[in-house]
């Protein structure tokens, strides 16, 4: 185990066992419709990867860049578009995918942006979800791997300081870390 992480929050036995039943749910709700999957940069892309592969309809993939955080620990509340995408979505049955939805600010801002771009319907899938810190209360999450406690959590497309996000499972960082740079 890497040497700032504290433990194993969701192993990689319990990843897989999510991604099949997300899969199978996503594959079910959207037979006979035209698919774009969103995947939400950059710690997004590991979860939209390994979640693709499990989805048995014809889809588009495309990806976007946004954030309330920057290289901060706490949302800033002003959600910053860095990279649009590149698929018209009007009329498309858009899946959003996130790695975390911890504030929801971003995820509120991108569910109505796409709306406003006539998307045909616009539903969010999170390979984890932090209802204690939403700020967001409005925002529903159509897909959740697994709810989380309220703990700073790194690993499987989830990084402290552009670090870490290979790592193959869920892990609690340990608060000595994140808490010296304050």
């Amino acid at each position: 185990m890497h040497k700032d992480v504290e433990r194993v929050l969701v192993s990689e036995k319990q990843i897989d066992d999510m991604l099949t039943r997300l899969g199978n749910q996503i594959t079910k709700d959207y037979e006979g419709k035209e698919l774009v999957v969103l995947s939400v940069l950059k710690g997004g892309f590991i979860f939209a990867a390994d979640l693709v592969r499990k989805i048995d309809v014809p889809m588009q993939i495309d990806f976007i860049a946004a954030s309330s955080y920057g290289n901060r620990t706490e949302t800033s509340g002003i959600v910053q578009l860095k990279k649009d995408t590149d698929i018209d979505m009007a009329g498309k049955h858009l899946l959003i995918v996130e790695d975390i939805v911890d504030s929801g600010v971003t995820l509120s801002y991108l569910k109505k942006l796409f709306e406003s771009r006539n998307a045909a319907s616009v539903k969010i899938c999170t390979a984890f979800d932090k209802p204690a810190r939403r700020i967001a209360k409005e925002l529903k999450i159509d897909y959740v791997g697994a709810v989380i406690e309220d703990e700073f959590v790194v690993g499987y497309g989830l990084d402290y300081a552009e670090k870490m996000r290979n790592m193959p499972e869920l892990y609690v960082l340990k608060r000595s870390v994140y808490e010296q740079e304050d």
